[in-house]
């Protein structure tokens, strides 16, 4: 016997099937053995006598008893007799159970970063007299225990733990080998593309070991720019957290400034980075639907700015004045841009026709490139006048590699506008520069402190 076709019971299964087809970790073929199997669960029910509407409702419930989909679908169309059926009971006891092991695994993960950043105090390193030492070590801290955490996640072989191990051994090498002084620029280089080389590495780690696939680098892009929302937010509560610490003791005449400074603050930052993590898995459909709409209100305030700055660069006359802090925040900025443009990318459908949003992304872009263009050429002259430093050698560096990837992802967004490429073109660019992001920071971590001879 058919099931019954009316506009309701196919609006229902329309809806359901849209909703499981954004799921990225479902086929084509899935989303069609799974309407298969919903359709004929129907057609069973109608056939014991039970109305169209209780049918569907019914089959979508006993799917979920076998798929976690069908919950979260309920839980985003959260309807009172939907949740009613379908979220009754729980999970079954053997997720659950796992559930709890991935918890007890992410705890001893940021255990382990908290007494990380505390074990080179027994060496005789102290946080304020040997800043230097943590600024560069501290991401080995809280990344090696966070890609700890993801091998046990995603149970990776062998080989890529010890690729991973091998790379953090580099790492470690690499901000500790060297005779860098406080003050040695190399020592700064260290500090801010290490942590950079060492993220790539947790996405190795991340993708299961399938660094090769367009769509897992594409998911651990996703994952950072989720992952750094949670940390933020994390870290917004840490900071109310030590006002009423420093509020409650002072009241009772304690001081709790030297345990905040040398034990909240750094701990919590470390053990911050590995639960931000696992709540970006466990909460993973809440923060996806966070991310694009902050890139979406972002895209066009940034495209704004960076017009205003390039015009009123022109309309004074004035250059930009070129000093090592000047090109950490104008580098940034492009980081920023860029940033909005993968995250922009992610979370757009791949089949969607172009719209205005694509050329919000388009203006951005373009203005970013005008003034990464206009920063190459202050800092040309500067190198012309004073000659190469590590610095401004690394600058040169970052904004020629900028520079490449917007250039091309203007062009890829200016052809999909015009329907000349598929969106799926400029993803995989994107996917693809994460590994000249990776050689340019190894590069700059193990070779300029022997280029510029420790300088």
């Amino acid at each position: 016997m058919a099931i019954d076709s009316s506009a309701d019971i196919e609006a229902q299964i329309a809806q359901w099937l849209g909703y499981i087809a954004k799921r990225r970790e479902l086929t084509p073929a899935d989303a069609d053995e799974l309407e298969d199997h919903l359709r004929s669960r129907i057609a069973d029910l109608t056939e014991a006598g039970l109305s169209p509407d209780e049918a569907f409702l019914i089959a979508v419930k006993r799917m979920g008893s076998l798929d976690a989909l069908s919950r979260e679908f309920a839980r985003e169309h959260s309807e009172r007799l939907w949740k009613q059926l379908v979220l009754t009971g729980g999970p079954d006891e053997t997720t659950a159970a796992a559930s709890r092991l991935d918890l007890m695994v992410m705890i001893a993960c940021a255990a382990l970063a908290a007494i990380a950043i505390k074990i080179p105090a027994i060496f005789g390193f102290d946080l304020a007299d040997d800043a230097t030492f943590y600024a560069r070590n501290f991401s080995l801290f809280a990344l090696v225990p966070l890609a700890a955490y993801f091998a046990w996640c995603r149970r990776l072989r062998p080989a890529v733990i010890g690729l991973l191990a091998a790379l953090f051994a580099v790492g470690a090498v690499g901000a500790n080998a060297y005779p860098l002084g406080d003050q040695s620029q190399s020592t700064v280089l260290t500090a801010i593309h290490l942590p950079l080389a060492l993220w790539l590495v947790v996405g190795v780690a991340y993708v299961g070991g399938q660094w090769r696939s367009d769509r897992r680098r594409m998911d651990f892009i996703r994952f950072t720019g989720e992952w750094f929302i949670y940390f933020v937010l994390i870290a917004l509560g840490g900071g109310v957290l030590t006002a009423f610490t420093f509020a409650t003791f002072t009241a009772i005449g304690v001081n709790p400034e030297t345990f905040v400074s040398s034990w909240l603050l750094p701990c919590g930052a470390m053990a911050a980075v590995v639960v931000a993590a696992w709540l970006v898995e466990a909460k993973k459909a809440v923060i996806e639907n966070m991310a694009p709409v902050l890139t979406r209100v972002f895209t066009p305030l940034f495209a704004a700015a960076l017009l205003a700055f390039a015009v009123s660069i022109v309309v004074t006359g004035n250059a930009i004045d070129i000093d090592r802090d000047v090109l950490i925040r104008f580098n940034l900025l492009l980081v920023v841009v860029l940033g909005l443009l993968l995250y922009g990318i992610s979370a757009r459908d791949p089949d969607a026709k172009p719209g205005l949003f694509d050329k919000l992304q388009l203006a951005l872009v373009l203005a970013a490139l005008v003034i990464d263009a206009l920063v190459l050429v202050a800092l040309a002259n500067r190198i012309t006048e004073f000659g190469f430093t590590a610095n401004k050698t690394a600058a040169l560096g970052e904004n020629v590699i900028l520079l490449t990837n917007l250039a091309w992802s203007a062009y890829l967004l200016f052809a999909i506008l015009r329907a000349r490429t598929p969106f799926s073109r400029l993803e995989r660019w994107q996917t693809g520069y994460l590994t000249v992001y990776a050689a340019w920071a190894w590069t700059v971590v193990l070779a300029f402190p022997v280029i510029f001879e420790f300088a």
